[in-house]
């Protein structure tokens, strides 16, 4: 089931977000994912609150990066909550953190869609973009929406056979659209080591997608 896209709380949602709680502001030990889950389960409004408390910092940082602003950030991040809550029963995720991220960049991606083309997205997530621009096929419009489900289940399955840390570093850039800066720091390497090792990926993808689509 998609979640809840609409600023309107879905049915039996409290009404607004808690105050304070948008940014994921610590206090004491996080929940565990199966406990925040049987709160959405059991309607009970503690659901949101621990779910920002959480993973709040890192909504919003995924939706800064691709909105490059704090503001429209915050809004998705709210808009993330009333998603879980609408899709929350009957979802029961796994991994509650990616299930939250997936909805974030969904509603910042379609955020950052709905601007003019000059005021379009922050310098991180177009730089990202424009390095993978080159690896995927132009479609036409009537093939846009099949070749948008093939090509994202070509890409699983090229990251599903890649070495474990040049697959985070690329789903830490593409992703998450983190900085080079940063994902060196996470990872301990150089920024001319992570640059490196996203070119060789990007070019493996492209070679891996042409074959593909060429088939």
């Amino acid at each position: 089931m998609e979640p809840n896209e609409t600023h309107d709380p879905p049915n039996g949602m409290p009404n607004g977000i808690p105050d304070g709680i948008s940014n994921g502001m610590p206090n004491g030990i996080p929940m565990a994912d199966g406990a925040i889950v049987e709160l959405y389960f059991r309607r009970d409004e503690r659901a949101i609150y621990e779910t920002a408390r959480k993973y709040g910092r890192l909504l919003l940082s995924v939706a800064v990066r691709i909105t490059g602003s704090r503001e429209d950030g915050e809004e998705c991040v709210n808009d993330t909550y009333v998603g879980a809550w609408g899709a929350i029963p009957p979802a029961r995720p796994a991994v509650l953190g990616t299930f939250l991220c997936k909805i974030t960049r969904r509603l910042s991606l379609k955020a950052v869609r709905g601007r003019n083309a000059e005021k379009r997205g922050g310098g991180t997530f177009t730089a990202a973009l424009d390095e993978l621009a080159e690896c995927v096929p132009a479609p036409t419009d009537v093939e846009e929406e099949v070749l948008k489900n093939e090509l994202s289940a070509a890409i699983d399955r090229f990251l599903s056979g890649m070495p474990e840390t040049e697959r985070k570093i690329f789903v830490c850039r593409y992703w998450y659209f983190d900085g080079v800066a940063e994902i060196a720091e996470r990872f301990g390497f150089g920024e001319s080591r992570v640059k490196m090792t996203l070119l060789r990926t990007r070019e493996k993808l492209r070679r891996a997608l042409e074959k593909e689509f060429k088939q």
